[in-house]
């Protein structure tokens, strides 16, 4: 079989910008191509879509049940307008993925109100919680709903299983239910040691999105209902949202290869594994700080922004914060489960040399 297909790209070549940039991992190609051939139900009535819920129920209990998407946007969105009636708001750190990187999406797609907390490490507690959750019976007030944490945080850092339990406890006092966005819920497992359901089902988690993309998938996340009783329409919300694949079994099946074994785990384990090598090696470059503890794959630094510059011709990666000072920026660089060490030493290689050049 011959195609016209051309690589355009270096494969041999890694960046530091983003967990998105890799590729799919092999056994999730080897899944997809198992699954071609032949004709399946479309819209998801498939036997791979159905086999999968077997498997989450496995990692988050028997209530659970997952319905895929295509991407981290739709994910989130679709699960809060699943949990939030019109009239209803979700209270968020203010450094939140739905806050800052999803182009408004959860206010245009899903008309949600945000009740924006900030937080100095990414993280919501109880009582940062009550700066938003107050004002119930008020007409004049978007009524608190939802509380949506991330898990790992935008800020790298991670939520122990005590720290959920607290957050969902106090929720549910206040008769509020509990979303975590989940792009790397893996990392954060991988990183505590702990089976994903203590940071979710366990911890009292309503409803959770769960990450694909950016532990080896090639497209594909899910929303995962931990109580049924938190959500209302999303089979509905998910069509309407576009977000209902016809060839579902092309993403379902990639859940598999992922989840019925060990892969999870593996993925993102070398990826937190390749931040915390990173991190020490940045560590001992003169004039590089690094500010943030490093939990799972992402790696803070602050250096000089003419030496950012001069290495970000070489490789990819992005700014945090540009406010610094002292003609100084703040840096991001994430590590993927295809990053090896000999990417990392390489990467603080030139590193070492653009900040003595």
């Amino acid at each position: 079989m011959t195609t016209d297909a051309v690589r355009r790209h270096d494969p041999e070549i890694k960046t530091f910008a983003s967990d998105n940039y890799a590729g799919v991992h092999p056994e999730i190609l080897e899944a997809v191509a198992l699954a071609n051939g032949g004709h399946q139900i479309s819209y998801g009535d498939d036997v791979y879509t159905e086999a999968i819920q077997e498997i989450f129920r496995g990692h988050f209990g028997e209530r659970a049940e997952a319905w895929p998407v295509f991407n981290g946007t739709a994910a989130n969105v679709i699960s809060l307008r699943s949990m939030c009636a019109p009239w209803e708001a979700v209270v968020c750190a203010e450094s939140a993925h739905i806050n800052t990187d999803e182009g408004g999406a959860p206010e245009v797609t899903g008309g949600l109100k945000l009740l924006t907390v900030p937080t100095p490490d990414g993280k919501l507690t109880p009582e940062l919680i009550d700066r938003q959750a107050w004002g119930f019976g008020d007409v004049h007030r978007a009524q608190p709903r939802v509380v949506s944490i991330s898990n790992a945080t935008e800020l790298g850092t991670l939520y122990t299983p005590a720290e959920i339990k607290a957050i969902c406890d106090h929720a549910h006092e206040l008769g509020m239910i509990v979303h975590l966005d989940g792009s790397r819920i893996t990392n954060a497992a991988a990183a505590l040691d702990v089976p994903l359901r203590a940071l979710t089902t366990d911890a009292g988690v309503d409803v959770l999105s769960f990450g694909g993309t950016k532990i080896g998938l090639l497209l594909g996340e899910a929303v995962v209902v931990l109580n049924p009783a938190a959500v209302r329409g999303l089979p509905y919300l998910r069509k309407t949202s576009m977000q209902l694949a016809s060839k579902m079994r092309f993403v379902s099946v990639q859940f598999e290869a992922l989840l019925a074994g060990d892969l999870w785990l593996r993925n993102a384990r070398q990826a937190n594994t390749m931040a915390a090598r990173l991190a020490s090696a940045v560590r001992e470059i003169p004039g590089v700080e690094v500010p943030r503890p490093v939990e799972a794959n992402a790696v803070f630094a602050i250096l000089p922004a003419d030496a950012a510059d001069r290495l970000r011709k070489r490789y990819r990666f992005y700014n945090w914060n540009e406010q610094v000072g002292g003609g100084r920026v703040e840096v991001r660089w994430m590590c993927a489960f295809d990053t090896t060490e000999a990417d990392v030493d390489a990467f603080a290689a030139a590193l070492a040399a653009e900040m003595h050049a």
